[in-house]
């Protein structure tokens, strides 16, 4: 069984599909109950075992009693993967302290607080895999995003600290980091902005159908981190040799880079950083004409899957013909 947060849109939507596609039972936390609802519903039509449990991330209390109840319906959970989270685009000086924090207590505090819990009960066990959803400004924030950028941040940071008491505790409970680039989902809608327009993603654009494949692969993998395309990687590989070359492009990018006057965003934004949506959420935002629905990392990181699932499948009837 899989439990995911975040689960009634976006990214976190698309990955309780996938797992659900691949024989799991899935357990979905979020604020908003017509959002659930309609994410078990579709879960259950398409023949998945699914549940729901109400809980904002942010609340530790909340959260314990939301894993709680879904353990009792659906039986131990496998795999926990923190997708929630929320943003506030605007000058750091512009950007209200309380929303700050919100930003701060969901996207970052909502990932420690369901990591405690997937933590409380996996370690007894001593197996489970956590995925933890980061971003690529993880490797450098970008201007009208810091209080999203300081998050993303600090779970690499938190993220980084837990493998390291897991390794000293010789325990079998894994926790990978995923890097997404820039993601067309309803993120954009749902951001704070204080800049007259709503937010965009920064080019190139993916589908999200890409990082929920990611966050499955480095659930059976248990891989440390997980940069998802060759986007990130260059981003990630740009920071580390020629950090000023990307300080440079960030500035040519400018705050209109990371802002829309599209039509369909105009009539779709519907800030909800400090209550649920009173409507289910879609999957995909909508940038959908330019985001890109294939990643050759991700294919690449598939292809070299199946062909270590066939390796060893092979060995294990080696080994078997040996033995008799």
């Amino acid at each position: 069984m899989v439990i995911i947060t975040g689960a009634s849109s976006g990214i976190g939507r698309c990955t309780a599909e996938l797992f659900g596609r691949r024989g799991w039972h899935v357990g979905l936390i979020a604020r908003g109950q017509p959002g659930l609802q309609h994410v078990a519903t579709q879960l259950h039509n398409n023949g998945t075992t699914a549940a729901f449990a109400e809980a904002d991330v942010s609340d530790p209390v909340a959260l314990e009693n939301a894993a709680t109840a879904l353990e009792a319906e659906l039986g131990p959970f496998d795999v926990w993967v923190n997708c929630a989270g929320n943003g506030s685009f605007g000058r750091f000086l512009d950007i209200p302290p309380e929303d700050f924090r919100r930003v701060t207590d969901v996207t970052y505090l909502g990932t420690v607080n369901g990591t405690r819990a997937a933590l409380k009960r996996m370690m007894p066990r001593d197996r489970g895999r956590i995925v933890n959803i980061c971003s690529a400004v993880a490797y450098h924030g970008m201007p009208l995003l810091t209080s999203y950028s300081g998050a993303k941040h600090a779970i690499r940071g938190f993220d980084q600290a837990i493998r390291a008491e897991l390794s000293q505790e010789g325990s079998q409970v894994r926790i990978t980091t995923v890097f997404p680039p820039a993601v067309n989902t309803p993120f954009f809608d749902h951001a704070v902005s204080h800049m007259g327009r709503p937010g965009r993603p920064m080019p190139p654009v993916y589908q999200p159908e890409i990082v929920a494949e990611a966050a499955f692969m480095a659930a059976m993998s248990g891989r440390a981190e997980m940069p998802v395309s060759f986007t990130t990687i260059f981003f990630a590989i740009g920071m580390r040799l020629v950090p000023g070359l990307v300080d440079r492009a960030i500035h040519k990018l400018g705050y209109g880079g990371q802002l829309t006057s599209l039509d369909g965003a105009l009539k779709r934004y519907a800030p909800t950083l400090a209550a649920p949506s009173p409507a289910a959420c879609p999957i995909h935002g909508c940038f959908s004409a330019e985001a890109r629905p294939r990643s050759l990392h991700i294919l690449i990181l598939r292809a070299w899957r199946r062909l270590n699932r066939r390796v060893d499948q092979a060995s294990r009837i080696a080994d078997h013909a040996f033995d008799k």
